[in-house]
């Protein structure tokens, strides 16, 4: 198989490093806030894991673009149309079962990209998805049982549980979408289809929220996209605003 292109592989990596740096910042703002402590920890310990997987991919990005680029550019110089993360992990905090519930589907769906791209073409992609799936496999177990506990917990935290099912679904159906780059990177050897995951997805997202006694939304429901394209929400300009305002107003300041 011909290797893809340099540009190619670039934005793939972009898609990968962006999903994971913009919910590792959605997570961080929980730091100090959390329901309990054990809980404050938690989150941002799955925080850490998240930026230091942002780190990697990243790097490694701004490694085959070349010039100036380094992690930094890419996280704090880039505007909010030349990030490719999915639209879910943009989504504001709300409350803790709105967090919860975001984490979870995207575990879902993180544990099954990390494992397809171990076996990646690309040892260097493939070295970094080794690494991330032991992190992802904790992080998955943790949503989970978390899912089940407060599901199936008082009235008031079900009712919670439900609401933000229902309210993030809409966010889930671009996890499954191919486009060019996915294309081109699965035809090189180095991706895989993002469709191949969604019955494994589903099947386990349906089996978890069985036990937390609580209702899946269709399958077909209807589905905002975007994300992959540059097309976020508002959320994410706010969120960058914050996050990226210290590097805008000193470039290249360092501790």
């Amino acid at each position: 198989m011909a290797a893809a292109d340099p540009a190619v592989r670039v934005q793939y990596l972009l898609h990968l490093g962006d999903n994971t740096l913009i919910l590792s910042q959605r997570l961080s703002e929980w730091c100090g806030k959390g329901p309990a402590l054990e809980e404050d920890m938690a989150l941002t310990n799955v925080a850490l894991d998240l930026l230091g997987q942002a780190r990697l991919w990243l790097s490694l990005a701004a490694e085959l673009q070349g010039g100036d680029a380094d992690e930094d550019r890419l996280a704090y110089h880039r505007d909010a149309p030349q990030f490719r993360n999915l639209l879910l992990v943009e989504q504001p905090n709300g409350s803790y079962a709105d967090t919860l519930v975001r984490q979870f589907l995207f575990d879902a769906w993180h544990l099954l990209a990390l494992r397809e791209l171990t076996r990646s073409g690309d040892t260097r992609i493939a070295d970094i998805a080794a690494k991330s799936l032991k992190e992802v496999s904790y992080h998955l177990r943790r949503s989970s049982d978390l899912l089940v506990r407060l599901g199936d917990g008082t009235a008031v935290s079900r009712e919670l549980m439900q609401d933000a099912v229902d309210a993030l679904w809409r966010f889930t159906g671009e996890m499954f979408d191919a486009d060019a780059v996915d294309a081109a990177m699965t035809a090189a050897g180095s991706g895989f289809d993002p469709a191949s995951l969604r019955d494994e997805w589903l099947g386990y997202v349906r089996e978890v929220l069985d036990e937390a006694t609580l209702k899946m939304p269709p399958a077909d429901a209807w589905m905002q996209r975007g994300g992959k394209r540059g097309v976020h929400t508002e959320h994410l300009s706010r969120l960058l605003a914050e996050m990226q305002v210290l590097q805008r107003a000193h470039p290249g300041a360092s501790w």
